[in-house]
């Protein structure tokens, strides 16, 4: 894994949004990941799920570049802007859905 990005002030206290990717919970849809942004707790589905919910937050939020994996035992992150997965030492353990 990489180096962290510069983006990481604009990391906040977050709590996650849902216990599963809340756009798909509003229409219906399904998922298959989900990533929480680190900087308002958007819970949102990966580009590998239909709805591509994670990336279409940062497309219309682009001061949330980045999220942590919300999948147990996954600790990486990822930074949209600098296209960087990389891990955070000592930032614990990531959150993740039941």
């Amino acid at each position: 894994m990489g180096t962290p990005c510069e983006h990481l002030e604009l990391v906040r206290d977050t709590t996650p949004s849902a216990n599963g990717c809340e756009d798909c919970l509003r229409s219906g849809d399904t998922w298959v990941h989900l990533r929480m942004c680190m900087t308002c707790g958007h819970v949102g589905c990966c580009d590998s799920s239909p709805n591509r919910h994670a990336t279409a937050h940062w497309h219309s939020n682009a001061s949330h570049p980045l999220v942590r994996s919300f999948e147990p035992g996954e600790d990486w992150w990822w930074c949209y802007a600098d296209d960087l997965l990389f891990e955070v030492p000592g930032a614990g353990a990531a959150p993740s859905h039941h």
